[in-house]
This record gives C-alpha cells, sequence and structure tokens, in this order.
C-alpha cells in the first residue's frame, strides 16, 4: 500500500495511491483507519513529505560498501546525529544550493517513518511501530562538513531532507535496491542488504536514546557512490517496492543577490 501526503485546500491531507487515482483517508494514517470514498487524480497533486516528524534521526556510515569505498573499519554501533524538520521538502520541489558551500552532495537513502510511540523498544516492538518506508536524500554540504568537524551545518540547510513521493507499508526493508540517478546518469547502486545494522535494529538503538514520536523520520545511511551537485542538476532516489524521488538543484536566492549587487 502506498500512502501519499498532498497539499489539499487550504493545508495538507493523506491518501491511498490506487493506480492512477488517490482515494482520500479521513484523519491521519498513524492509528486505525480506512480509505475514504472520495478520490482525486494523482497526476497533478502538489506532494508533501510524507511525514511530519518532531525530528529527523540520521545514520552515518551504515553500509558495509561505503565503509570499503572510504576504508574505514565498521562502526560496532550506530552513529547518530539530526537534521532539522526544516530541512523537509517533497518530491518535485528544489534543493537550494547555499552560497556558503562549494560542494553540496547526493547521498540515496532508505527512510522510515513511525506509526506509534517507541522508548526501549525491543526488535520485534521496533518493526511493529513501523507506518511505511519512502526515498530520501540526505543532501550534505561535504566542504563545510569538513570545516566544521561536527556535521550540524552541513546537514540542516533548508531543502536538505527531500522525502518522498509516498511511503510504502508491507515491505522488507532488508532487501530492496536502491540507486542514485544524477541527470540520468547511475551513481550509487546498492542493496540494503548492505546495510551494517538493519532496520528493526536501528529504530530499536534510537529508541533507547530519545522517544520516537508518530511521524518521526530514521534515515538508514547511504551506501558507496556519494557525489557533488551542481545548480540544475535532476537528483532522483530510486528504491524498489517504493518508487522515485526527483529533485532539482536551484540556486540560492543569497548568491543571486550578491552577484546581482
Amino acid at each position: 500500500m502506498k500512502l501519499v501526503r498532498f497539499h489539499y485546500l487550504q493545508g495538507d491531507a493523506w491518501g491511498v495511491v490506487s493506480g492512477t487515482q488517490v482515494r482520500l483517508l479521513p484523519g491521519s494514517p498513524y492509528g486505525d483507519w480506512s480509505p475514504g470514498e472520495s478520490s482525486l487524480p494523482l497526476e497533478g497533486l502538489e506532494l508533501l513529505p510524507p511525514c511530519n516528524p518532531s525530528k529527523i534521526v540520521c545514520v552515518g556510515l551504515n553500509y558495509r560498501d561505503h565503509a570499503r569505498e572510504l576504508g574505514i573499519p565498521l562502526p560496532e554501533e550506530p552513529l547518530l546525529f539530526l537534521k532539522p524538520p526544516s530541512a523537509l521538502i517533497g518530491h518535485r520541489q528544489r534543493i537550494i544550493h547555499p552560497a556558503s558551500s562549494k560542494r553540496v552532495d547526493y547521498e540515496a537513502e532508505l527512510a522510515v517513518v513511525i506509526r506509534k510511540r517507541l522508548k526501549d523498544a525491543g526488535a520485534s516492538e521496533a518493526r511493529a511501530g513501523i507506518l511505511g518506508y519512502t526515498c530520501a536524500n540526505d543532501v550534505t554540504a561535504r566542504d563545510l562538513q569538513g570545516r566544521d568537524v561536527q556535521w550540524t551545518r552541513a546537514k540542516s540547510f533548508d531543502t536538505f531532507c527531500p522525502v518522498g513521493p509516498w511511503l510504502s507499508t508491507d515491505l522488507d526493508p532488508d532487501n530492496l535496491s536502491i540507486k542514485l540517478i544524477l541527470n540520468g546518469e547511475t551513481r550509487q547502486d546498492s542493496s540494503t542488504r548492505e546495510m551494517i545494522f538493519p532496520v528493526d535494529r536501528l529504530v530499536s538503538f534510537v529508541s533507547t536514546v530519545m522517544t520516537l514520536y508518530p511521524g518521526d523520520l530514521i534515515m538508514t545511511g547511504t551506501p558507496a557512490g556519494i557525489g557533488a551537485m551542481r545548480v540544475g542538476d535532476i537528483v532522483s532516489v530510486e528504491i524498489g517496492e517504493i518508487g522515485v524521488l526527483t529533485n532539482q538543484v536551484a540556486e540560492s536566492r543569497v548568491k543571486k543577490i550578491i552577484d546581482n549587487y
């Protein structure tokens, strides 16, 4: 099942994708629900990020092929960092290249959306507490990451967390193809089988550090092949059984103002 969030009337709404139509969902998908009778054409809807998180928890270095690429040992436990919810954008929205960075990278990732409150959850409870899975791009100002040592600024610019186009439920997250396509050329091509820590263990681990709430987002790391994006580039994250998230890189308004001054 594919759950989609989209702009509707003066706010947002949830729906279930059924072919070329979206059946409106009364309320939110975090409790018990069933699709309503009303529907809208999927084509033309302004899709929003399929979550409304209190926090975005990210995992660094969680693919074996990426660790081999970097020539560093595998971590003994998940390496966590945060992105702010203000970084979220949806499918077909623009990634803004900040004027303060000279290198902005893509990082294709599988993302997990939490369905219910989780604290100190075991692996089975963690898996039961997942609403669904989606495509994500952990956009990173790589030069600022190296300069700052810690990662907050490099990971947190507005638009640096594209997510979408929808949530897929009832799938095996530990055996999915994952690709990053830049201007039609595949740059990352791996499988979630390469994850060092599988999804249920990640969710369980995070819940021992901080309470997870409905709508929270967990980014599960990126495989080998990360690289730079430039203004005008079209970048897509494609994950098997989920779909394709596509965004374009745009110039910062601040840079335009400076250049025109």
